[in-house]
């Protein structure tokens, strides 16, 4: 996984981490449901990102790099 898509992720996590908080602490469901979603958009991606680097892995195992 390259470090702009783990900065990426990481930063759409946090940003759904305030928004859930925000939305908890002002009573606001609407913007607490739109950060879980952000959370659960970058945890997606993540397990996107890593299932492709172990793709990339086995194919050069197999290779032989």
């Amino acid at each position: 996984m390259g470090t702009k898509d783990k900065a990426s992720n990481k930063a759409q996590d946090l940003k759904g981490k305030v928004k859930e908080s925000v939305g908890s602490a002002t009573g606001n469901d609407d913007l607490r449901r739109k950060g879980k979603t952000d959370q659960t958009k970058s945890a997606l991606k993540d397990s996107g990102e890593k299932v492709k680097d172990a793709a990339s892995h086995v194919k050069d195992a197999v290779k032989g790099h």
